[in-house]
């Protein structure tokens, strides 16, 4: 089964951060998955949205379910980075926001 993956699926150091990806693309396998598990898009709509071929999305899910806990620990220290980054670095739109509707 890798094999067929590995027409669909590529990992390059150079292209965001060396996370698995669908060929030719910047998407990657944890893009789809988050869209799929998380927003609850079809894969058809994935692709679609994308102009992928329905193989590079499924691929992409066959390969995030043969490597789940590791992609699943990638998507968690982005969520951590993310959280941090915005506690360190508050933004001042919704501060002005928060004083308006405090009157």
């Amino acid at each position: 089964m890798e094999a067929v993956l590995d027409r669909h699926i590529e990992v390059t150091s150079t292209v965001r951060g060396g996370r698995p990806r669908i060929a030719g693309t910047r998407i990657t396998v944890a893009d789809v998955a988050l869209m799929y598990l998380r927003l609850n898009h079809t894969l058809p709509e994935i692709a679609g949205r994308f102009d992928l071929s329905p193989a590079d999305v499924y691929a992409a899910m066959a390969w995030y379910y043969d490597h789940r806990a590791e992609i699943d620990a990638d998507i968690a220290a982005d969520e951590a980075f993310a959280a941090t980054f915005e506690q360190e670095h508050p933004s001042l739109l919704k501060a002005k926001l928060r004083a308006l509707s405090n009157g």
